[in-house]
């Protein structure tokens, strides 16, 4: 039987939204070589770069909520398309800004509208098709992202050898050109409430404005229960870079080496895998996501050089793959209709916190503590979302 099947029946919408993502990851360089551009090339101390990181996530974490309103009510394609082009240009002018104030602030902008394409993805996905399609569709929008990271932050490793300001050039003209693919591409914005036919769980009851999110216990606690291993996971665009070139004293593109495997892995594995677990309840497949995670990144602290470090990165990918899209299966079944941007936004705010807090914790333990209390917290982290997590429901109810 051939795994890659159930990717056929696909709308076209689905198709180009993947194409679309392809075409900006295969740019996306500028965010997992930040900190090495902030320190390397700019000079400026680990805990500055991890302030930027900080910064980063605090504007992406704000803007995630109301970008996944706003999706809600002016069509996730055309955010989409906004967010795409403004991030374009502020990546473009990244560069000219030396001074921190300046630094801090196009940070900011560019979290608050970079980030602002992510939870109108999710929602576009998850409006666009239907209930029993969803996981195909996620593993296809992860299919033409890690495809595409699997080019970006090799060639950036190696483009800052170079030139560091490259990497953000390259990265600026590939969303530009992504968004001006996806405003002419003419999609029927299909993913409104009452274009997707509903799966009995997914009929809202008749709730009050405020009520979905601020009462829904499912997803309060999700939210809470993934921050621990969300930290754990983005190590890997604050401490890890660090580790490599700082501990192991590895060139800088090795970091690309290893971001390549992972999305290699990724690109050749997750889609199988995931039809594979299709019929796994969430919270054996969001347990053992997280479990990996904290095993792979806390298995860092026996890493001796680049093949060690393979392997532990080796091992955190296969938690990855099967983390994420299993959190938003999870998140695309409990979302009503009328209100999935909103959902997706508070999602992406988990994640955009987690993000936030890897920059001042990761940093934090590496320069007071040393590499191997970072990795043994991390091992520990991953450790409490998976127990966290074994308490998800086992059926939507």
């Amino acid at each position: 039987m051939n795994p890659w099947r159930g990717l056929r029946a696909l709308p076209r919408e689905v198709w180009i939204l993947a194409f679309v993502t392809f075409i900006n990851r295969t740019g996306m360089m500028a965010l997992p070589f930040l900190v090495l551009y902030l320190t390397q090339n700019l000079g400026y101390a680990a805990t500055t770069a991890g302030f930027v990181i900080t910064l980063y996530g605090l504007g992406a974490m704000v803007a995630a909520p109301f970008s996944g309103k706003l999706s809600d009510r002016i069509g996730p394609f055309r955010l989409m398309t906004i967010s795409l082009l403004l991030s374009g240009v502020i990546l473009l002018l990244f560069p000219l800004a030396t001074q921190l104030p300046a630094i801090l602030c196009l940070t900011l902008l560019w979290a608050m509208i970079g980030e602002a394409f992510r939870p109108a993805s999710l929602a576009a996905i998850t409006g666009i098709v239907a209930p029993d399609q969803r996981k195909a569709a996620y593993a296809l929008n992860r299919l033409a992202i890690n495809l595409g990271m699997s080019i970006g932050p090799a060639a950036g490793g190696f483009l800052l050898l170079i030139s560091y300001p490259l990497i953000f050039w390259v990265d600026g003209a590939t969303a530009l050109l992504a968004g001006t693919i996806l405003a002419f591409a003419r999609v029927q914005d299909k993913s409104s409430a009452a274009a997707t036919p509903l799966s009995v769980s997914e009929v809202p009851a008749a709730p009050t404005p405020r009520r979905v999110a601020l009462t829904d216990t499912r997803l309060l606690f999700f939210l809470l229960a993934i921050v621990p291993v969300v930290i754990v996971f983005f190590q890997h665009e604050s401490t890890l870079p660090l580790f490599l070139v700082g501990d192991l004293l590895l060139p800088e593109s090795a970091f690309g080496i290893l971001f390549t495997l992972n999305t290699l892995l990724i690109v050749l594995i997750e889609v199988p895998l995931n039809l594979a677990m299709a019929h796994w309840s969430h919270r054996r497949t969001l347990t053992l996501g997280a479990l990996l995670l904290g095993i792979g990144f806390g298995a860092t602290a026996l890493a001796t050089g680049l093949l060690s470090a393979a392997i532990s990165v080796s091992i955190w990918t296969f938690g990855e793959m099967v983390f994420l899209p299993g959190a938003v299966a999870y998140m695309g079944e409990i979302a009503p209709a009328e209100r999935r941007g909103e959902y997706m936004g508070l999602y992406q705010m988990t994640f955009s916190l987690g993000f936030t807090l890897s920059g001042v914790i990761g940093t934090a333990l590496f320069e007071r503590f040393g590499s191997t209390v970072l990795w043994s917290v991390m091992l520990v982290a991953g450790i409490v979302s998976a127990i966290a997590l074994w308490r998800v429901d086992r059926k939507i109810s």
